[in-house]
């Protein structure tokens, strides 16, 4: 997945460097976007036709060169369409299930038009963050 939100920047250099506390979320959901959302979280979210954010957990960090990586230890599964989401270019992780804070984002690896019917799913493994 691509890079942090300047959300997520502002919050993880004011908690390392300021002691401001940061509260992460209890639970972080998978959103996906027709556009690019972009660090200041300006991009198009799919709605309707059944689409909702999902839950997604992620494995401990490990190390892999000199990154330290991590990714969904689960499959993410959308509900089937019930009418067509357009073309899904990127996808975000988000701090609640509507609104709330993006934290991370980036391009999916084939962009992919969500039809009727039509339902979309990330494997485990296949959401990968991480930082050098």
């Amino acid at each position: 997945m691509g890079a942090m939100s300047n959300y997520l920047e502002v919050a993880l250099l004011n908690a390392v460097f300021r002691n401001t506390p940061f509260t992460s979320p209890t639970t972080v959901y998978l959103a996906l976007y027709t556009s690019d959302p972009t660090e200041a979280d300006t991009g198009t979210e799919v709605s309707g036709g059944a689409y909702a954010r999902q839950a997604v957990t992620f494995s401990a960090p490990t190390q892999v060169g000199s990154k330290a990586t991590i990714s969904n230890s689960a499959d993410a599964s959308f509900a089937v369409a019930t009418a067509a989401w357009g073309t899904v270019t990127h996808v975000g992780l988000r701090t609640a299930a509507t609104g709330g804070n993006l934290l991370y984002y980036g391009p999916v690896n084939n962009a992919r038009s969500i039809l009727v019917n039509d339902q979309l799913k990330f494997l485990a493994g296949e959401l990968i963050l991480d930082l050098d």
